[in-house]
């Protein structure tokens, strides 16, 4: 289905007068302290995040798997879920797709669909974490390490296969990640391990298109529970630097141990032009399970400080690749990930709010208290009108859960698809 613009204007009507106040609001006290407010609706209105197909359906766990009724079963229904997403947000412009869950029967027809909703294809993403129908060989011991030659060219190919569907949509990034790793010790050798892997990843990179990226994510347990080949940060970068220019970090929200710095992460990935993607997602304990901004919504503020001064600071690093990358368990998928994109867009704009020029002061005065305040005036800020307002401008909905649920749209899929639909992927 695809959301017709009137249908938002009616429910925006209903609430527009009480949005353009508390705009008016806020955009004069902003003015009076020295901000530009029409180029942070600019930056707001361009800012892009991708939705991961795989996140379009319900989520499962280690325990099982609680589908949610309406569910897209095809590439093109989970399509048409990012243009509702892209029509009440206008910040959902790209879907990033999973192979060999997403593998287009009509690329003309896919490219087509995806062009009428204003959608782009972002990364592609491998898949070597689980044996697939008809493979001839087992990742139960690994992939791209594995001490079986045969396994690790089978997953080479499996990623330039990858590349080439990437190609034919439009896509300009590859993604890899590795379940890769052991459950206890003395499984694997960890140098031949690692020596294997950069091994398979160099092959990869020889088919990497001259304007392309190779993102390389790494994740510290799980599903292995002993070792995981690429663990961190520091092995990711070490791999993306010997593969060449073109190979990245990818920085992952869920993939740290508890209490990692992830803004110190961030910025030295961006000071050393390494820096090349974001999955978004937050956690309580430990993975990538909850909606962005649920648990540390202070920390993903930190963290855009860091990549807003990035952005504007570090002209070696690439732009990047921005994407949510979370389990749905309880909640309706889209409803899910427009509380992600409104929590990712107000964490942007508040870091927008902060002065760089007097932090930069403080921070070589030595004068402490005056950073914390600094960030925390911003912080503290409710930029809510702001996002609201980027969102008006292009067409979108001032509240899109609002308009989400006013214009029952759960229910039409419902309808369309039936009710024990079951999406592709985890």
């Amino acid at each position: 289905m695809k959301i017709q613009n009137q249908h938002i204007q009616d429910v925006n009507k209903n609430i527009i007068e009480d949005h353009n106040d508390s705009f008016d609001f806020l955009a004069n006290k902003l003015t009076k302290n020295g901000h530009d407010v029409n180029t942070i609706l600019s930056k707001l209105a361009e800012f892009q995040v991708a939705i991961p197909s795989w996140a379009l359906g319900a989520g499962g766990t280690r325990f099982g798997r609680f589908g949610f009724y309406g569910e897209p079963t095809t590439l093109e229904q989970k399509i048409e879920d990012v243009g509702i997403l892209h029509s009440l947000t206008q910040t959902a412009g790209a879907v990033s797709l999973h192979i060999p869950w997403d593998v287009p029967q009509d690329y003309n027809a896919v490219s087509e669909l995806a062009s009428s909703l204003d959608i782009k294809f972002d990364a592609v993403n491998s898949n070597t974490f689980q044996d697939q129908k008809d493979v001839k060989e087992s990742y139960k011991y690994g992939s791209l390490s594995n001490t079986s030659q045969a396994v690790r060219e089978q997953a080479i190919q499996h990623n330039i296969d990858v590349i080439k569907i990437g190609e034919k949509l439009g896509s300009k990034a590859l993604t890899v990640w590795l379940a890769d790793g052991s459950c206890f010790p003395g499984q694997n050798n960890f140098q031949t391990a690692f020596q294997n892997t950069q091994d398979s990843l160099k092959s990869i990179y020889k088919d990497i298109p001259e304007d392309w990226k190779m993102l390389i994510e790494y994740k510290p347990y799980e599903p292995n529970f002993y070792s995981t080949v690429i663990q961190d940060w520091g092995a990711s970068l070490m791999l993306a630097n010997e593969c060449g220019e073109k190979a990245y970090t990818l920085v992952d929200l869920g993939h740290h141990l508890p209490n990692s710095n992830i803004e110190q992460i961030v910025s030295i990935l961006s000071l050393k032009g390494k820096l090349g993607g974001f999955h978004f997602n937050d956690s309580k304990y430990g993975d990538d399970d909850l909606t962005v901004g649920s648990i540390k919504p202070y920390a993903l503020f930190l963290i855009f400080n860091e990549l807003v001064y990035g952005m504007a600071n570090n002209p070696q690093n690439p732009d990047l690749a921005w994407m949510i990358d979370a389990s749905h368990n309880v909640k309706d998928p889209l409803e899910d990930l427009i509380q992600s994109l409104e929590a990712i867009q107000e964490a942007y704009a508040k870091a927008l709010l902060i002065d760089q020029k007097a932090l930069k002061e403080a921070q070589l005065n030595n004068d402490v208290v005056k950073c914390q305040e600094i960030l925390q005036g911003a912080y503290r800020t409710d930029v809510r009108p702001l996002i609201e307002k980027a969102r008006l401008d292009r067409g979108g909905a001032i509240s899109p859960i609002k308009a989400y649920r006013e214009l029952d749209l759960r229910n039409y899929l419902i309808k369309e698809r039936g009710r024990n639909t079951v999406a592709t992927g985890l």
